[in-house]
């Protein structure tokens, strides 16, 4: 004896309707989410690339070339603002402080900030990153 087999007309579509919003949401996410990465790698190599022109610019390389020790105007204008190419310049802050002066064996810690709205609009979010090196010139 043969059964019938039952008919399952529309059952894709409402499958279809459950799991395609929930594959979009994630892969949403994941894409937003690497974007914030990407932004934070790019605060992370600014404040490194501000402490390292700080580090070799310091009361040393004053008194040997002649030229001015670095400001931290200086520092954002020469070696952060240039490289922050895919970045909102508008929503980029800085901090630069040497550690006891920026003689020779000093410290200089560079903290860069950025105020990061993801492309899903869910809000803010401050991204920061913090360099420390030895001032060497």
């Amino acid at each position: 004896m043969l059964q019938r087999q039952r008919k399952r007309d529309g059952v894709t579509v409402v499958e279809c309707a459950v799991i395609f919003p929930i594959v979009f949401l994630l892969l949403a996410g994941c894409i937003i989410a690497g974007l914030g990465v990407f932004r934070y790698q790019e605060i992370s190599a600014l404040s490194r690339e501000g402490a390292r022109y700080a580090s070799v610019r310091g009361a040393y390389y004053e008194f040997h070339t002649g030229k001015k020790a670095v400001t931290p105007k200086e520092v954002y204008d020469n070696a952060i603002l240039p490289k922050a190419v895919v970045l909102d310049q508008t929503r980029l802050s800085y901090d630069v402080t040497w550690s006891p002066d920026n003689r020779q064996w000093g410290s200089v810690t560079v903290v860069v900030n950025y105020f990061w709205i993801p492309e899903g609009f869910l809000g803010g979010i401050k991204l920061s990153s913090t360099s420390t090196m030895l001032v060497s010139y």
